[in-house]
């Protein structure tokens, strides 16, 4: 007799947490100007209004990894909740940002009036932790070229704008924040930058990266 289909539940919506957050001040940053770092850690959580925002470590052999990049409407800055004594994450601005902040208590006391505020943190650092893990397969089965595509691919879709012929257009990430995120050098990404811009899957200048996703995710399932 033959089985019958497993139901799967519909996905639930998210929660959102700024249904449950009071406005704060907005502080502004100009672009390259550091936000938090090692030397002045986070003590709040932040929410980016208008800009980019890089949060990054160091490595213990003084190079910079870069964590993730954040853009309106995403939160940073959460590992302010478990205030150990020696962190290596620094926040930078990538461009002129507007940032609203809470601190932790503050959190905590909303948290304690909103509960559904823990679900929505809980649910973004969930979603943030599959992400870093898809990160860390790609670290592992993945050459250079193939992590590239990837990140870029990520990117297109987070921070990216759809063209009317398709295409993702991106704001002009350097070389050296690519290889930061990457895990390499920046001459090896501009090795493949070129190299992926001569085989056509994308164009970049100082005025932005124009992405050709789905020629780019065809060119990732041929070379996996």
């Amino acid at each position: 007799m033959a089985s019958s289909p497993i139901a799967l539940a519909p996905q639930k919506p998210l929660e959102d947490p700024l249904a449950h957050l009071p406005c704060s001040s907005i502080v502004e940053y100009r672009k390259g100007q550091m936000i938090y770092n090692q030397d002045q850690p986070s003590t709040a959580i932040y929410l980016v209004i208008d800009g980019k925002v890089k949060v990054s470590r160091l490595a213990d052999d003084g190079h910079q990894v870069v964590v993730d990049i954040y853009q309106p409407d995403e939160f940073f800055g959460e590992s302010a909740f478990l205030n150990l004594p020696h962190r290596s994450e620094q926040a930078t601005a990538l461009e002129n940002t507007k940032l609203m902040t809470w601190t932790t208590a503050e959190i905590e006391e909303i948290v304690m009036k909103r509960p559904r505020l823990a679900v929505a943190l809980l649910q973004i650092l969930v979603q943030r932790t599959i992400d870093f893990t898809h990160r860390i397969e790609s670290f592992s089965v993945d050459n250079i070229a193939r992590r590239l595509a990837r990140s870029l691919i990520r990117f297109s879709e987070r921070l990216g704008t759809p063209e009317e012929d398709g295409s993702i257009r991106m704001v002009p990430f350097t070389h050296e924040l690519l290889s930061q995120y990457v895990g390499t050098s920046r001459e090896i990404v501009t090795h493949y930058m070129n190299q992926f811009r001569r085989q056509g899957y994308l164009r970049y200048s100082r005025k932005g990266i124009i992405l050709y996703r789905d020629a780019f995710r065809d060119w990732l399932r041929q070379n996996c």
